[in-house]
């Protein structure tokens, strides 16, 4: 790809654009967008990657043994380990207008991909994935074999094993798995600020909204925003170990 297409990628909205001036007030719209946008991204994010992990786990504790697993597998994770600016980078490369992947959604759609809200659960998605693959495989892989081989032997099929066996024993695993993927979407920001941008009341989520806050001297609005992710996290963590307790 050559420089001036990606310098075009990176013109085509403000990366980063403050919420407001230092000191001055915000009204409740201004106050709620990131964090309702947030929340957005991060839910439909962590259903799409929720389905995307079990899938490949489900998959992946199938064939314990083939021709370039370790290879496959490593990529699958590499994301846990790449700083999230690099993920962004390469989304913002693979994605732009002027990919074959970008003018292909933008043709189907009627509108780019990046600088939008899609763009920000694209990249919680894939920043999420390796967390959430991670943690159903274990789970998944802990269920008794022989169990399923008796099952396969009364003529279970494999997603038969998967809908009655293999998810109820391992709900657990993917109760954490979900959890670990809306909190990931939730706090990411490297990755969404390079593909999606910090453009208020249209890509602008909670730490990018907390980033540009900070940066602008007003601490007063960094410390709510920031009350609130903190909520958000503790509920949800705290409805889920209810959960698993029960």
């Amino acid at each position: 790809m050559a420089p001036e297409t990606l310098v075009s990628d990176l013109t085509a909205a403000p990366a980063v654009v403050p919420p407001a001036a230092a000191g001055a007030a915000l009204n409740w719209h201004e106050f709620a967008a990131p964090i309702t946008l947030s929340v957005q991204v991060a839910l439909t994010s962590s259903v799409i990657v929720f389905v995307l992990g079990t899938l490949a786990a489900w998959w992946m504790s199938k064939h314990r043994s083939f021709p370039g697993r370790t290879l496959l597998e490593t990529v699958l994770l590499l994301p846990l380990v790449l700083p999230p600016t690099v993920v962004g980078f390469i989304l913002l490369v693979s994605a732009g207008r002027k990919s074959s992947l970008g003018r292909a959604i933008e043709w189907l759609f009627g509108q780019p991909l990046v600088f939008t809200w899609w763009a920000a659960v694209l990249a919680a998605v894939v920043v999420a994935f390796p967390l959430v693959y991670q943690t159903m495989k274990v789970g998944f892989l802990s269920v008794d074999s022989d169990l399923l081989d008796a099952a396969r032997s009364m003529g279970a099929s494999e997603p038969q094993l998967l809908r009655w066996i293999i998810i109820p024993l391992a709900w657990r695993s993917l109760l954490t798995a979900y959890v670990l993927g809306f909190a990931r979407s939730l706090g990411e920001f490297g990755a969404t600020l390079m593909v999606a941008g910090n453009i208020p009341g249209k890509t602008q989520t909670l730490p990018t909204a907390i980033y540009v806050a900070v940066d602008s001297g007003n601490l007063t609005l960094a410390w709510w925003w920031t009350v609130c992710m903190m909520l958000i996290s503790f509920i949800m963590l705290l409805s889920v170990s209810r959960k698993k307790a029960a």
